[in-house]
């Protein structure tokens, strides 16, 4: 199993959102059709960490990070254009 992989039963709060933006460049957050692009290269804004957790205060899901990107939450079209391509 990869290093990046994180078991479902454990929950990721503000720490770790901040943590694995901080390993990209963009991240790209989506709450049902409503789609929000981050640039977090020079560090992740109030805005981009509350987007990437939910009601709850954990890691909304699913987060994929592909290359530089960081997906969170799940909107098809977002997904193709991402991670297809």
């Amino acid at each position: 199993m990869p290093d990046d992989v994180v078991p479902a039963s454990r929950k990721l709060g503000r720490d770790d959102a901040v943590a694995l933006a901080a390993k990209v460049s963009s991240v790209i957050a989506a709450k049902g059709k409503k789609v929000e692009t981050f640039d977090v290269a020079g560090g992740a804004s109030d805005a981009a960490i509350a987007a990437m957790l939910g009601p709850t205060g954990n890691l909304r899901s699913p987060t994929i990070r592909a290359g530089k990107t960081l997906l969170v939450g799940f909107n098809e079209e977002q997904f193709a254009a991402t991670l297809l391509g």
